[in-house]
C-alpha cells in the first residue's frame, strides 16, 4: 500500500516542478547583432549632385569641372587650388582613414551617413562629421560656381526667391548678412527646409544643413582659405565678389530636385 501510494504523489510533484519551470521567463541564447546606419529612401536622398550620392567607398577627390583660374572674377588661382588640391584631399584622405575598418559605414552614402550621425559609432563619430561634411560641402561648392555664372537668377530659383526674399536684392543682401555674421569658420546656405520653404541658415565648421532635415540648394564658404590669400581679412569683400560666379543653372538643378524631394516626402 505505501508503495502504491508514493508513485502518485511522485507524479503529482514532478507535473508540479515542471509547470512552475515552465512559467518562469527565459534567458535568451541568441544575440541581437549591433546595428549600422541603413539607407532609408529619405536618408539616401543624394544632395552632393542632383542624380546621384556621394560614396564613401572609397571617398574620391571631384576634379574641379573648370580651370583653377577660371573664376579670377572672385577667386584668384592660387586659392583654388590650395582650396580643392589640398583643404579638400584632406578631407578625403581623413575620412576614408576613419572609416578604413568600417565596412557598414563604407556601404553608406556620405549624405546617409551625416543624416544618421548619431548612429555612427562614438570613438569616430567627430571625425565624420567635420570630414565627410567637408568633404560634401566642397562637392557641391564646386559646382555652384562657373566662369560664365554671375547675374540675375533665372527660372524657378528667381521666382521662388522673389516670392520668399522680395526680390533678389534683398536675398542677396540676407546671404551676405549672414556669412557675415558667422563667427569662426563655417558656411552661409540657401536651403529648403522640411517645410519645403526657402531659408538662409549659416552652419559651423563643416556641418551641412542636411544634418537638421534640411536641403542645401547653393552656399557660400566662409573659411579663411577660401579667401584669405587674396581678401585677407575683408570677408565682406568676398562675399560680394563671389556673386560674380555663382552658377545659375546649377542652382536651378538643385532647387528643382529639392522641391522634387519635397514632394515625393
Amino acid at each position: 500500500m505505501r508503495k502504491f501510494l508514493q508513485h502518485p504523489i511522485t507524479l503529482f510533484l514532478t507535473l508540479i516542478l515542471g509547470f512552475f519551470v515552465a512559467c518562469q521567463p527565459q534567458a535568451s541564447t541568441q544575440q541581437t547583432p549591433a546595428q549600422s546606419p541603413t539607407a532609408s529612401p529619405t536618408v539616401s536622398t543624394p544632395v552632393a549632385y542632383v542624380d546621384r550620392p556621394l560614396t564613401a567607398s572609397p571617398a574620391q577627390l571631384p576634379p574641379l569641372p573648370y580651370d583653377a583660374g577660371a573664376l579670377s572674377k572672385a577667386i584668384d588661382a592660387e586659392t583654388m587650388r590650395i582650396h580643392h588640391d589640398r583643404h579638400h584631399q584632406t578631407y578625403v584622405d581623413n575620412l576614408n582613414t576613419a572609416l578604413k575598418d568600417q565596412p557598414n559605414l563604407q556601404n553608406l552614402s556620405i549624405e546617409a551617413m551625416l543624416r544618421e550621425l548619431n548612429a555612427v559609432p562614438e570613438n569616430i563619430r567627430n571625425t565624420i562629421r567635420n570630414n565627410a561634411g567637408g568633404h560634401l560641402n566642397h562637392t557641391i561648392f564646386w559646382q555652384i560656381m562657373s566662369p560664365d555664372g554671375g547675374g540675375q537668377p533665372t527660372g524657378a530659383i528667381a521666382q521662388a526667391i522673389n516670392q520668399t526674399f522680395g526680390n533678389f536684392e534683398s536675398f542677396r543682401k540676407q546671404f551676405n548678412e549672414a556669412g557675415g555674421d558667422r563667427f569662426g569658420s563655417g558656411w552661409v546656405w540657401l536651403v529648403r527646409n522640411a517645410q519645403g520653404q526657402l531659408q538662409i541658415v549659416s552652419t559651423a565648421n563643416q556641418d551641412n544643413p542636411i544634418m537638421e532635415g534640411n536641403y542645401p540648394i547653393m552656399g557660400n564658404d566662409v573659411w579663411e582659405h577660401a579667401y584669405y590669400l587674396r581678401y585677407q581679412n575683408r570677408r565682406a569683400d568676398y562675399l560680394n565678389n563671389w556673386w560674380n560666379v555663382v552658377n545659375w543653372n546649377e542652382i536651378n538643378r538643385r532647387f528643382q530636385a529639392a522641391s522634387q524631394q519635397q514632394a515625393r516626402s
